[in-house]
């Protein structure tokens, strides 16, 4: 029997094992000196902003928003297609998330949804730049100037991503990247807060160790949000792979939409004008039946995946009446193929086939 081709392939090699072992030998594990030269390696990939590495991409989303006082009472503008991370780091601080609608087409926030969306109690504007494509960061920081309110990019998806040759990370007063093992860089787990602001990194510091920054000096409430130096040991060998897996991601992305464009019931992702994309989803839209084609591919062995089937707003913990059709349209249509590094041609190549042979059977039964 053939190999599946995994629609995601988290890698560790000999690079991360050794790095982590070094570290376990060496007995100092948890915020060191690995720590810290992640934060500094880590903040030349964002102009030079503070970096803050924490414990999950959950966290470093969660902690922005408690270090700028956002909580009860206030309001969060945020996309329902979305991973729920998005969401529960606002309800986390007793704030509410506001669920907006998508751009059709990169999937992202749209800004004038984002607009229609802003009351009296809104505090903040948490973008997605969703499956590694930036969001219209332009539209929604005048947006969110214009209101005297916080944009916190979401970027858990999207290392390496820029919008007109300016790295994702560096257009909001904060921003949170997720190392999980199927992001585009890992560390097994933790993500990382990027600021501008010295007075919100320092409070970020804090919250991320139990309110210290002197042993046994508990400045403010705070949480255990600290990354182990293990974890740190290995996102500093994945970031200087970064450039390498991203350059073969966009390769793969090309590939595909070479071959997939102009398939009738297919629509191969878009990028915007100005948008680098970084591919951590090659995310197409399968117009008609796409569990039955997913199902399919599934069965010839090729992965796939759908992100995301149940929009935030549809989803027991966090639902609402909000009207988002674009979004519920996109859940019921997106379907993710495998442009991971680690694709070799011959996958590729039969990724093709095997999308284009179900295609037509598709037009066929029509």
């Amino acid at each position: 029997m053939i190999d599946v081709i995994p629609v995601a392939s988290p890698h560790l090699d000999e690079d991360d094992i050794t790095a982590a072992v070094r570290v376990l030998r060496s007995g100092a594990l948890v915020q060191g000196r690995e720590v810290a030269a992640f934060e500094d390696e880590f903040s030349d990939l964002v102009d030079g902003r503070h970096c803050i590495a924490v414990n999950s991409g959950t966290t470093a989303l969660w902690l922005p928003l408690l270090g700028l006082g956002i909580g009860p009472g206030d309001e969060v503008i945020i996309p329902a297609f979305t991973f729920a991370a998005t969401a529960a780091a606002v309800r986390l601080t007793g704030a509410t998330p506001v669920f907006a609608d998508i751009d059709p087409v990169s999937f992202c926030l749209d800004p004038t949804a984002a607009a229609e969306a802003v009351t009296s109690r809104t505090a903040a504007i948490i973008p997605v730049h969703l499956f590694g494509h930036p969001a219209d960061l332009g539209a929604l920081l005048t947006l969110a100037r214009r209101h005297g309110i916080a944009l916190i990019e979401d970027a858990a998806q999207a290392h390496a991503a820029t919008l007109h040759a300016r790295p994702v990370g560096t257009f909001g007063t904060a921003a949170a990247f997720s190392f999980y093992p199927t992001k585009n860089m890992q560390s097994v787990e933790g993500g990382m807060i990027t600021t501008a602001d010295p007075g919100l990194a320092r409070t970020l510091r804090l919250l991320r160790n139990v309110g210290m920054e002197t042993r046994y000096c508990h400045e403010i409430v705070g949480t255990n949000g600290r990354l182990n130096d293990v974890f740190a040991a290995i996102g500093r060998t994945q970031l200087r792979k970064l450039p390498a897996r991203t350059a073969a991601r966009r390769a793969h992305a090309a590939h595909l939409d070479a071959a997939l464009a102009g398939v009738a019931g297919i629509s191969p992702p878009t990028t915007g004008i100005g948008a680098g994309h970084v591919y951590h989803q090659y995310t197409i839209r399968v117009d008609d039946g796409r569990d039955a084609f997913a199902q399919a591919l599934l069965e010839d062995r090729v992965g796939c995946s759908v992100h995301y089937p149940v929009p935030l707003h549809r989803s027991p913990a966090y639902r609402t009446a909000a009207h988002l059709p674009h979004t519920d349209t996109a859940a019921a249509q997106v379907l993710s193929l495998p442009v991971h590094p680690g694709l070799a041609r011959a996958d590729l190549d039969r990724i093709v086939t095997t999308v284009l042979r179900h295609a037509r059977r598709e037009q066929l039964a029509a």
